[in-house]
């Protein structure tokens, strides 16, 4: 009696722990669907739709200033076009002449910059391999482009000329190497001259 008791008092502890953590697990899912529910798929959908058209906006303000800043660039530099129209021959040349001098600052500061910027590259690329030397690491040079096909063709070519046999055969001249019949191909007896003189029958 007293073994019963103690098991459906342990057996009943047992189920009570077991419900408490359901019942906290529970809870722990609801807290995170609650979390996961502020943010659903149409609420997504519209911020991304919103930020595109904040970045479209912003973007758009940005080419606008850069067009701007051209814009302003442009007229600094060249100026305001001159009436040349109702202009006489003094006016005229006047204009030109100031053309010809923005034109000649302008070259000559085009070639300061261009020099300047030459010397700075020079400068980098000089700095850039001492770094190097000092880390140790060189800068791997820059390849040329081959074609794979022509480099196998060649190498193709070359072992075909070093194993071409007939030009690797010695000329033999030797006898043991002819035949009897190249021994039998002797001039004709008739055809020797002086060796044999027979008396031909027209002169009997």
């Amino acid at each position: 009696m007293a073994d019963d008791e103690a098991k459906k008092a342990k057996q009943a502890e047992i189920e009570r722990k077991r419900a408490e953590v359901r019942k906290r697990m529970e809870e722990a899912s609801k807290a995170k669907k609650a979390k996961k529910g502020f943010m659903t798929p149409e609420r997504k959908k519209k911020l991304r739709l919103l930020l595109r058209k904040k970045a479209a906006e912003e973007l758009k303000k940005e080419q606008e200033r850069k067009a701007a800043e051209r814009r302003r660039i442009i007229e600094e530099r060249c100026g305001k076009p001159k009436n040349v129209e109702d202009a006489n021959e003094d006016m005229l040349k006047d204009i030109v002449k100031e053309y010809f001098n923005r034109m000649y600052t302008c070259e000559g500061q085009k070639w300061d910059l261009e020099f300047e910027v030459r010397k700075r590259d020079w400068e980098i690329s000089d700095l850039n391999a001492q770094v190097n030397d000092l880390r140790g690491k060189f800068v791997k040079p820059t390849l040329k482009k081959v074609s794979k096909y022509e480099n196998k063709f060649a190498k193709l070519q070359k072992k075909a000329a070093e194993f071409n046999f007939r030009n690797q055969l010695k000329v033999v001249k030797k006898k043991e190497f002819t035949l009897e019949e190249e021994d039998k191909e002797k001039k004709p007896d008739w055809s020797k001259k002086g060796d044999s003189k027979e008396v031909s029958p027209e002169t009997k």
